[in-house]
């Protein structure tokens, strides 16, 4: 649906893109000047027009007006449901997951069909919990952190665990986490 919008974009009065007002937590939580958005019809308009540019920049397309999205980590963060599948702070089904990843800090990453996202931290225990040796059985708590680091075999799902760093997230997987004009 973004895409029509952008494309549609050019029929629309110019007027000057928005930058440093809107921004994702790493709770998926949208924010306004810092500030939480709490209004359930408000939260739902900016996910239904939320999505990336060619540049890499995830923005909120509000009529003729962007809004660039600053990302405190990724342009999505995953919830895990009742279920097991994965979900994004849109509410989007992000299910199938093609890599997993622990940072230096501790925090899963996945990438998913619809990109990378980070595991809301609220479901890391649900995570390490899944996690297995290679021999399919419970993996060790201290294996599982020690993936942080480069230690192997350690799987999430059938997917081995990479071990990745902060720094490096929003290159590899080529999005900007703080557009600026």
């Amino acid at each position: 649906m973004l895409g029509a919008e952008i494309t549609a974009a050019a029929n629309w009065p110019k007027v000057p893109a928005c930058y440093g007002w809107l921004s994702l937590d790493r709770r998926g939580c949208w924010r306004l000047k810092g500030q939480t958005i709490s209004h359930a019809g408000l939260i739902s308009f900016i996910a239904s027009h939320y999505g990336a540019d060619d540049s890499g920049n995830w923005i909120f397309q509000n009529g003729p007006q962007t809004v660039f999205v600053a990302l405190d980590y990724t342009p999505f963060v995953l919830r895990l449901d009742v279920e097991g599948g994965l979900t994004t702070h849109t509410g989007a089904a992000a299910d199938p997951v093609a890599a997993a990843y622990l940072d230096e800090e501790g925090n899963a990453l996945l990438h998913t069909a619809l990109g990378i996202g980070l595991l809301d931290d609220r479901d890391l225990a649900a995570f390490v919990e899944a996690c297995q040796n290679a021999a399919g059985g419970p993996a060790t708590e201290h294996a599982v952190w020690d993936t942080m680091s480069g230690g192997a075999g350690v799987f999430w799902r059938g997917l081995p665990i990479q071990a990745i760093k902060h720094s490096d997230v929003s290159r590899r997987f080529g999005f900007r986490p703080d557009p600026a004009p």
